[in-house]
């Protein structure tokens, strides 16, 4: 779109919030489309911060397709690979929000927020990294748990997390 010469056949839809959540909001979104109202607008946006977040999880992100410099046939089989092991991570981090336990795997960033913003993908990975290091560690946490009795209720909720997390795999 230029100032210099009329377009026709879209409108510019805008939406503006004061608060998302935590964070302040300075400035109106401007959205250039042709779907003809606002929420529809807003719908189609909300579907592109998926599609964003799935090129995150495939580079530095997640499996960081970039870096791995490869061409040809190569590329293809590891994209058709990465596409198989993406579809698995997506559904088994699904199933761990449909359980609410990302809470337990996703440390918050935010004030106010229960736990961090992460794609499905970023959940999935962050939930097996957390099995394994209880596994890893278990040891450690047992006698930890012995000295602070206080925090055994945590402990237990942790746990089923755990068990929850290991089901879904």
């Amino acid at each position: 779109m230029r100032k210099t010469q009329p377009a026709t056949g879209f409108d510019v839809a805008c939406k503006w919030k004061n608060n998302y959540g935590a964070w302040k909001v300075d400035e109106a979104w401007f959205i250039l489309t042709d779907l003809g109202s606002l929420p529809a607008a807003i719908d189609a946006y909300k579907q592109r911060m998926g599609i964003e977040e799935m090129f995150r999880d495939c580079k530095i992100g997640g499996y960081d397709l970039e870096g791995t410099s490869l061409k040809g046939n190569r590329l293809i089989n590891m994209i058709l690979l990465m596409t198989l092991a993406y579809s698995s991570a997506i559904f088994q981090g699904t199933e761990q929000k449909r359980k609410q336990v990302q809470k337990y795997v996703c440390r918050r960033k935010e004030p106010k927020k229960k736990y961090r913003r992460r794609s499905t993908f970023g959940v999935r990975l962050d939930g097996e990294k957390w099995v394994n290091y209880l596994k890893q560690y278990s040891l450690e946490v047992e006698q930890l748990m012995k000295l602070t009795l206080s925090k055994r209720r945590f402990y237990k909720q942790g746990m089923r997390a755990a068990t929850l997390i290991q089901s879904i795999s």
